[in-house]
């Protein structure tokens, strides 16, 4: 066993930890959690444990039933809630076939895979996420609007009765799982909230906000609200997005840096960007994967929805100024990301579409210094502008062509997605909304 399998095992019994909760994800982002007693865990990290590969969306295929997962020790971490006040803790796992191959349609083992591309050309990759979410009153009425906890917009100091300590539990309960944040402050949106955090591997972040997600849930729950990480869970607010900021580093030198360049943007991070730029709309379908991801990148509030880059918040990559010149810190963003993406995938084709710009030698168009959504449809088609998908229906049009897509997937992962998306899509199309009854269910 290793050091680090020994480690966790003596933390469970100094803690006296009663329950081990297993965390994987399915392709389309959905945390699963298996909870297992302590006299488990050394077996689980020796063998895996055996489950139904098959009852879990586009893990496995029909007839590879059986799956193992095997916990990742790196991952261990005491959680600060539980059931009956017994102390539990958590790590994530890696999904394997019974012969000991890494489940192709796993979306860790998708984003191991291009990040061990990454590695193979002598690069490292980061993020880091601004995690954006709505806190609602509940309500037992599935038809009713959704009813936000206050009336605060951007930085706004809400004090209020109700979740007035939310962000302050949610940043502390993080830090004691190890998560730093960054930032937290109030959004634009009435009730909308972001908490921002530091910079990671791509690999643990992509871990950390599925821990986030699970902390701003358990939070709300225990301050009687509601949290939701729809993209657009309101008409006439913003939308929540998850801007991620982006670097490649070769060794402890960040590649996206050059003293001289425009914006310090390096050759390398030009290609990249160019990579990201080619491939956007490709890739829209798993940055943005619901029907109602693009009521958010199509209603304004600073969502891209044109190809473009610049220093602009509504530029699809945006190039952030150096914080306080440190080289370090150079890094794009890339701002059609929404918070319900699985960050698994949504990381790997990110990352590869920059990796092609890189290996394929794209060149970088000029930087637009305008406000994209303020130019007329003549001005944009005068200068070249694509638009990103303006539903899921185009977007998965635009991934079924994408070889780029298809080989980060892999095929089963990627046939799968296609399925399950344009089944919702389809579930969506046949539906009667209120708007249309109210339009048109009478003659006046």
């Amino acid at each position: 066993m290793n050091p680090q399998s020994e480690y966790v095992l003596r933390e469970v019994d100094d803690h006296d930890v009663r329950f081990i909760r297993l965390w994987f994800t399915d392709i389309t982002g959905t945390l699963k959690s298996v909870a297992i007693a302590p006299a488990e865990l050394e077996a689980a990290f020796e063998g895996g444990i055996s489950f139904d590969g098959s009852a879990v969306q586009g893990l496995t295929r029909g007839h590879e039933s059986d799956m193992v997962m095997r916990p990742d020790p790196s991952t261990f971490q005491l959680l600060s809630w539980g059931e009956d006040d017994s102390p539990s803790a958590r790590m994530f796992c890696s999904i394997y076939t019974p012969d000991g191959e890494p489940a192709r349609s796993d979306p860790r083992a998708v984003l191991e895979r291009a990040l061990e591309r990454a590695a193979n050309m002598g690069f490292s990759f980061y993020a880091q996420p601004e995690c954006e979410f709505y806190l609602f009153h509940p309500t037992t009425d599935e038809h009713a609007a959704p009813v936000p906890i206050d009336n605060g917009s951007y930085f706004d100091h809400v004090t209020r009765s109700i979740a007035q300590s939310f962000r302050s539990r949610a940043v502390k309960t993080l830090e004691d799982m190890g998560i730093t944040v960054e930032f937290s402050h109030h959004e634009i949106g009435p009730g909308q909230n972001e908490i921002d955090l530091r910079r990671s591997d791509a690999l643990t972040m992509a871990d950390q906000i599925m821990t986030l997600r699970v902390v701003v849930e358990q939070v709300a729950i225990s301050q009687g609200v509601m949290a939701s990480f729809m993209p657009k869970p309101l008409i006439d607010a913003a939308g929540s997005a998850m801007h991620t900021h982006f670097s490649l580093f070769e060794g402890n030198k960040n590649a996206f840096y050059d003293p001289l360049a425009t914006f310090h943007l390096s050759p390398t991070g030009r290609k990249f960007v160019a990579g990201l730029l080619r491939h956007a709309p490709q890739i829209t379908a798993i940055t943005n994967q619901h029907v109602n991801s693009y009521k958010r990148l199509w209603a304004g509030y600073e969502a891209p929805n044109y190809v473009s880059w610049g220093n602009s918040h509504t530029s699809l990559v945006r190039i952030p100024a150096l914080d306080q010149g440190d080289p370090e810190s150079a890094r794009v963003e890339y701002r059609a990301l929404d918070s319900a993406a699985n960050p698994y995938l949504a990381f790997a084709v990110i990352l590869n579409a920059g990796l092609a710009g890189i290996e394929g030698d794209y060149e970088l168009p000029e930087d637009l210094d305008v406000d994209v959504s303020e130019l007329t449809d003549l001005e944009r088609r005068a200068m070249g502008l694509r638009a990103l998908p303006a539903s899921l229906s185009d977007a998965l049009k635009e991934m079924r062509e994408s070889e780029l897509v298809a080989d980060t997937l892999g095929e089963d992962a990627f046939a799968y997605f296609l399925r399950n998306k344009r089944h919702e899509w389809e579930a969506y199309r046949h539906q009667v909304t209120p708007f249309e009854r109210r339009a048109f269910m009478t003659s006046n």
